[in-house]
C-alpha cells in the first residue's frame, strides 16, 4: 500500500474534524507577560507552577485550537515580503505572512495536529527538527511522504515525548535558505530550575542578495546580509529584562553558517541543546557558545548588571548590512610614495569619507539611524545608539524596575506587542497524512 493510501486512511479521525472548521486561538506575548490566567490557546499551568510563555521578538505566535485532546495549527506556506531594515524590502519564503515562521509553543505530553498548505511556487514539505515522531510525520520528501505540490494540502499528527528547543523546516534544501523555518518549542510539564523570569527566542540567518535584487541567491556562499528574528541590527527589537531577574536566550540556526554568539556584560551558562535540557552538572560559565547548522543552544544568566548589553555574532562580517562598511584601500586612491601621510583629526564627525589620505580608511562608517528604528523598546538609548549595531546584533537591556515598568507603559500605549499570525483565509482544515 502506498504512501498517500496508507495516510488516507489514517487520517480519518483528522478529516472529521477538519469538517467541523475549527476557528483559531491564541496570542503572542508582550516582552513583559509571564501569561495570565489559562485559556484557549494559551500555555497551561502545572503541578510545578505556570509556563512561562517564549517571546520572540519580531516574529507572532501560530495559534492554536483545541479538538478534543488535540492541539490543531494551521501552517501555510507562502511567499513573504518583508524589510531587513526599513526602506530594505526582500521576497522570501516563510509561513503565514512571517519570515522566520511564527513560532509553535506546546507543552510535553501533548497531542498536535498541524494542518499544513502549501502555497509557494513548487514542492515542499516541513521536517519537525529533533522531535521523535513516526516516520511517516518525518517530512523528508518520498522517503517518508510524498511531495506536497503547489495547492495540495498534508497533515501532521503526533504527541510530543519531549522538552525543549526545537524547530520546523521545509526538507528542501535551497528553501531552507529561502527563509522557511520556525520555533517549536516543548515546554516541560514541570518548569526548570532554577525558574527563570523571561524566555526569548532568536533565529539565526544569512542572506545573499545580488545588488537590485529582491530574491536571495540560494546558491551563493557570500552572504551579505544577517538577521536575528529576520530583523538585522539596527532594527532587531531589543530584549527587556528588569534588574536582578534571570534570562533564557534560545538560540537556533538553520542556516550555511556557524555563529559565535557573544553576549556582554554577564557569565552565561549553557542549558539546552537541540536535543534538550543539559543536566546542570555539565553547566560552566562563558559568554561565547558557537550555534552551529542545526543546532540550538539554550543560554541563562542572572541579569544583575544593569545597562544596555550587546549580543551579537562576533564574526565581523555577520554585523554588517549589505557588507556597506567601506574597506579603506579600495574606497580612494593610493598612497603616493614619498608623501606624509596625513591622518583625520581626532575631532573631526567619523561619517566614512573625507579623512585623509592614511593608508587603509576609512574602515567603517558610521551610520546611525536612530529615527527610522524608534520603537518604545529603543526609549532612553544614547544618540546614535543605532549605529553600532548592524547585522546580528541587539541588546539586552537590563532596566532598573522604575525605567522597566516606563518602557512597558509605552509599549502598551504604542500597541508595541507583535500580533499572532493571521489565519489562512480559505484554508479547511484538512485530513490527517492525506494530500488533496
Amino acid at each position: 500500500m502506498g504512501l498517500r493510501r496508507r495516510n488516507f486512511f489514517r487520517s480519518a479521525a483528522g478529516a472529521v474534524a477538519g469538517a467541523l472548521g475549527l476557528g483559531w486561538a491564541g496570542r503572542a506575548d508582550a516582552q513583559h507577560s509571564h501569561g495570565a490566567a489559562p485559556s484557549k490557546g494559551r500555555m497551561r499551568t502545572t503541578p510545578a507552577g505556570r509556563a512561562i510563555p517564549v517571546t520572540t521578538l519580531d516574529l507572532p505566535k501560530l495559534p492554536w485550537q483545541m479538538d478534543g485532546g488535540v492541539k490543531v495549527f494551521r501552517l501555510v506556506a507562502e511567499v513573504v515580503r518583508t524589510e531587513f531594515v526599513p526602506g530594505q524590502a526582500f521576497d522570501l519564503w516563510g509561513y503565514n505572512g512571517s519570515c522566520p515562521g511564527p513560532t509553535i509553543e506546546v507543552t510535553e505530553g501533548d497531542r498536535v495536529r498541524v494542518l499544513f498548505e502549501n502555497r509557494l511556487p513548487e514542492p515542499t514539505t516541513v521536517h519537525w527538527h529533533g522531535i521523535e515522531l513516526p516516520i511517516s510525520m518525518d517530512g523528508v520528501p518520498a522517503i517518508s511522504q510524498p511531495l506536497v505540490r503547489p495547492g495540495e494540502r498534508f497533515t501532521y499528527e503526533f504527541t510530543l515525548r519531549q522538552n525543549g528547543t526545537f524547530f520546523y523546516h521545509t526538507h528542501m534544501a535551497m528553501q531552507e535558505m529561502m527563509g522557511a523555518l520556525g520555533f517549536f518549542i516543548i515546554h516541560p510539564r514541570e518548569a526548570y530550575r532554577p525558574v527563570v523570569h523571561r524566555d526569548f527566542g532568536i533565529v539565526l540567518q544569512e542572506w545573499a542578495v545580488l545588488p537590485g535584487n529582491t530574491v536571495p541567491d540560494t546558491s551563493s556562499l557570500e552572504f551579505n546580509w544577517f538577521t536575528f528574528n529576520g530583523k538585522a541590527g539596527p532594527a532587531v527589537t531589543p530584549m527587556l529584562v528588569k534588574l536582578g531577574e534571570r534570562v533564557r536566550i534560545r538560540l537556533i540556526n538553520i542556516g550555511m553558517d556557524h555563529h559565535p554568539i557573544h553576549l556582554h556584560g554577564v557569565q552565561f551558562s549553557v542549558t539546552g541543546t537541540e536535543s534538550g535540557r543539559i543536566p546542570d552538572a555539565l553547566w560552566y560559565r562563558q559568554n561565547t557558545v558557537l550555534v552551529g547548522v542545526g543546532q540550538a543552544r539554550d543560554i541563562e544568566f542572572d541579569a544583575v548588571y544593569p545597562g544596555d548589553w550587546m549580543l551579537h555574532c562576533h564574526l565581523p562580517h555577520h554585523m554588517m548590512n549589505h557588507l556597506v562598511p567601506t574597506a579603506g584601500p579600495m574606497s580612494h586612491g593610493t598612497h603616493a610614495p614619498g608623501t606624509p601621510l596625513v591622518a583625520p583629526s581626532p575631532h573631526a564627525p567619523h561619517r566614512g569619507g573625507g579623512v585623509g589620505r592614511t593608508p587603509g580608511l576609512p574602515q567603517d562608517m558610521w551610520m546611525p539611524m536612530d529615527a527610522q528604528v524608534a520603537k518604545p523598546e529603543t526609549y532612553g538609548l544614547p544618540a546614535e545608539w543605532s549605529a553600532a549595531l548592524g547585522g546580528m546584533a541587539t541588546l539586552v537591556r537590563v532596566l532598573p524596575p522604575e525605567r522597566y515598568e516606563e518602557i512597558m507603559q509605552r509599549i502598551k500605549d504604542g500597541g508595541a506587542t507583535p500580533r499572532p499570525a493571521a489565519p489562512a483565509p480559505g484554508s479547511p482544515a484538512s485530513g490527517g497524512g492525506h494530500r488533496h
